[in-house]
């Protein structure tokens, strides 16, 4: 087992206090910063990785040095966007607003450019995050079915799960499993992201044949996998 030994602390960048995390760790050779974009309402924050033989005290001068370079990172992050009245959020995409109705009887439903919510103020976020859940597993459910009856294979349960560090996995059983975020993403996206998982109910590997599955599925797997590596980030910041 890796030894770690961990330090919280915070530093001002561009005037304002960021939490940091300073972690020693034995197999590390030299320090490294990663920023650390976090969600579920906690402030984004820097972690620091620290040599052994090095001290907390030169982990933050190291920090502190690196000042400029931290502060860059933290403002291309993409904005935190809350599931609130008012907020444009995309579906499939497209931006619509939330419209909060505290008078209708009608949970969430979806008009032309915006997404609908009853009900009290502070019910309002989970509501549209579950209906967001619900749309994106009715839409990579029905998106798996048609994609495997092409291949001439079976799926097995299909599961949606907020991963942050891959957006489908297919298991040996037949198994797959989706971020539900992908249901914010540009439809080429998520189409690729659920012929990519399909189709290795065919091609376990990486393989050229499993490349030529996934064209076979899906129009344009390079300009979705390019998108999901420039923006793919953001979705991690809406809600």
């Amino acid at each position: 087992m890796v030894e770690t030994r961990l330090r919280r602390t915070s530093v001002e960048i561009d005037g304002q206090a960021v939490p940091v995390t300073l972690r020693k760790n034995c197999r590390a050779s030299r320090m490294a910063i990663r920023i650390d974009a976090a969600r579920n309402g906690r402030e984004d924050g820097v972690f620091v990785t620290i040599p052994t033989g090095a001290s907390f005290a030169a982990g933050l001068d190291w920090l502190n040095a690196k000042a400029v370079w931290v502060e860059e990172r933290l403002r291309s992050l993409a904005p935190r966007i809350p599931f609130a009245n008012g907020a444009s959020v995309p579906l499939i995409g497209v931006d619509h607003i939330i419209r909060h109705r505290p008078d209708a009887r009608r949970g969430v439903w979806l008009e032309p450019g915006e997404i609908h919510v009853s009900g009290r103020t502070e019910h309002v976020a989970r509501r549209v995050l579950d209906w967001f859940k619900r749309e994106a597993r009715r839409e990579i459910t029905r998106r798996v079915s048609e994609k495997a009856g092409r291949l001439g294979r079976q799926p097995g349960r299909v599961t949606l799960r907020d991963t942050r560090s891959r957006w489908g996995s297919c298991a040996a059983n037949g198994n797959l499993s989706f971020c539900w975020r992908l249901i914010m993403a540009p439809e080429f996206v998520l189409d690729y992201v659920v012929a990519h998982e399909v189709a290795h109910l065919q091609e376990a590997n990486h393989k050229l044949a499993f490349w030529r599955s996934v064209a076979a599925l899906t129009s344009d797997p390079d300009t979705a996998r390019a998108w999901l590596r420039k923006y793919g980030e953001g979705l991690h910041r809406i809600g």
